[in-house]
């Protein structure tokens, strides 16, 4: 099992999937991490020319033209990946990597290595709230 967290330093997840640089990939085998690799991650900076449209009250973040073509830039990074744990990202993004058949996990936990070792407990929470 591969699981992947968005992160901008390689140790903790970020707040935000849009906007974190990278992936931290770890491999998991018979419940213990056995390998990590950082992975370059298309987000907010890579697509800077696009300028996401201002919501209407009501109206979901990551649903706007084009941000299905980005959402699928940023999966096929962790194509191989089954989980991907976030501090927040947009229900479009959510949606998505649903989509790819890849378990987005929205978690106030910030530490990587802790996170991963709740999740494969069963005692990650997945905190909807954060999605926008």
């Amino acid at each position: 099992m591969k699981i992947a967290a968005v992160s901008d330093d390689g140790l903790r997840i970020s707040q935000h999937f849009g906007r974190a640089p990278y992936y931290v990939v770890l491999t998991i085998e018979e419940g213990q991490i056995v390998d990590k690799e950082i992975r370059a991650k298309a987000g907010h900076h890579t697509f800077a020319a696009h300028q996401p449209p201002k919501l209407a009250p009501g109206e979901r973040h990551g649903y706007d033209d084009g941000a299905q073509v980005r959402h699928a830039n940023m999966a096929e990074t962790i194509k191989d990946c089954q989980v991907l744990l976030a501090g927040g990202m947009g229900w479009g993004a959510y949606e998505s990597m649903k989509s790819y058949g890849i378990e987005p996990i929205v978690t106030d936990v910030e530490g990587i290595y802790e996170a991963v070792r709740l999740y494969l407990k069963g005692k990650l929470p997945n905190l909807m709230e954060r999605l926008h």
